[in-house]
């Protein structure tokens, strides 16, 4: 996701690959099978791993069909094998995505039959699905080996009126250093996806140790390194560890479905759910951390009402100082409610929507 390059590098560094290039929205690295499989089991805020099968010059659609054929394609797609493509264009010549789609469909098609000696390829074998990127007239050619977008962990098939992808809470997470010495509380957790991430941080918990990829039907990735990875994530997950997490809702019955979340992360005897109104709860006496993705205005309550609702946040949570405090949010007005200037603000999408995450860890003056 846009705004997250920096926390993937930092996450592909940890895995021990090479990065080579950064740009918005996506992070090249080198690394063998047995890196691919760790990525997609590993990275917290990562949306897909895919292969890099090269990458030319299309300024024209004949440029990139010959630039798609050229391609060895045959080392990873079988006679029999589905190939569907899919992808977009940003500031280049070609901006059709459906012609783009078709002309590489036609000339992945056109080399597989040349090789296979096929005048028609079935589809009906394991499926490769091809992505392509055209960005300032060069294509990328790719191919997904996730399946499902990483950010669907498996274990939040219900959630909240307006939630958070799970790659995105578990960057914020991220952001706001967690550590066994002190409490990190959301007082806003919704279906608990912020609480839930920054417990299998601390845990080490890898995010998608419960689920699937489709590189595991490809020749390339045999069963015997998918099960190495998982069970070298498995026994990196940490026992011994003695953080409070706290998640708290107005909603009742948001928080039953948190706590559903957390049991099928393995995480809930980690996290404290409860109820509580953010307006109105209290500082504990310890150090600690307060994060949360309060409504917009948008999808929840009214600007009027969100507007109200942060003026109130801003007044009780002055309280909690000098705890540090992580809200994201998409109002541009934001801090003026809130009653402070932020510290730090970094620029988020959740979704489609341009948010900030205002950061407040100075204490006020």
């Amino acid at each position: 996701m846009f705004g997250l390059e920096k926390q993937l590098g930092e996450e592909l560094d940890a895995l021990g690959v090479t990065r080579t290039e950064t740009m918005d929205g996506r992070v090249y690295f080198e690394g063998d099978e047995a890196a691919v499989a760790r990525a997609n089991l590993r990275l917290r805020c990562a949306e897909r791993v895919l292969i890099v099968l090269g990458r030319f010059p299309a300024r024209s659609f004949d440029e990139l069909f010959e630039g798609t054929k050229s391609l060895p394609w045959e080392a990873w797609v079988g006679k029999n094998d589905a190939f569907p493509v899919k992808g977009h264009a940003v500031k280049s010549r070609l901006q059709s995505v459906p012609d783009c789609q078709k002309i590489i469909k036609k000339a992945v098609a056109d080399r597989l039959s040349g090789v296979y000696g096929l005048r028609w390829l079935p589809e009906t074998g394991v499926t490769f699905q091809i992505d392509f990127f055209l960005f300032k007239d060069v294509a990328a050619l790719m191919i997904d080996t996730s399946g499902v977008a990483l950010h669907k962990r498996g274990y939040r098939p219900e959630a909240g009126a307006a939630p958070l992808r799970e790659t995105l809470a578990a960057a914020i997470a991220l952001a706001t250093r967690p550590r066994e010495d002190t409490l990190l509380w959301d007082p806003m957790c919704g279906s608990g996806t912020i609480a839930i991430e920054a417990a299998m941080i601390l845990a080490n918990m890898a995010p998608c140790l419960g689920r699937g990829f489709s590189a595991e039907a490809f020749p390339a990735f045999p069963p015997s390194l998918w099960e190495r990875e998982r069970e070298a994530a498995r026994a990196a997950v940490r026992t011994d560890t003695s953080f409070e997490i706290r998640g708290s809702d107005v909603d009742e019955s948001v928080l039953e479905i948190a706590r559903e979340n957390a049991r099928r992360a393995g995480v809930d005897r980690r996290i404290r759910l409860f109820a509580a109104d953010a307006r109105t709860i209290q500082k504990p006496d310890c150090r600690g951390t307060l994060v949360c993705n309060p409504p917009y205005g948008e999808r929840m309550m009214s600007p009027a009402e969100a507007e109200t609702l942060y003026r109130k946040m801003g007044r009780n949570f002055a309280k909690f100082e000098p705890w540090q405090v992580y809200i994201l949010t998409s109002h541009p007005a934001f801090e003026r409610f809130y009653g402070r200037r932020a510290d730090k603000i970094r620029r988020l999408y959740n979704g489609m929507i341009p948010c900030f995450l205002y950061q407040f860890f100075k204490p006020r003056g």
